[in-house]
């Protein structure tokens, strides 16, 4: 259920800087905007894993 949530959260957010990234079209911004998702898919893959009850 985490990883379910995690995705929803990462579309949602590469949806809202994505139309950022086509409405201002600068190519500094959009490098930033790369290396902003690069970091959320890292975490995403990182912390969503289901962890075993201790």
């Amino acid at each position: 259920m985490n990883r379910v949530l995690a995705l929803m959260a990462f579309v949602t957010f590469c949806g809202f800087v994505g139309i950022l990234a086509f409405e201002v079209p600068s190519p500094d911004l959009v490098a930033v905007i790369l290396f902003t998702v690069a970091l959320v898919a890292y975490d995403f893959a990182t912390s969503s894993k289901n962890k075993p009850n201790d």
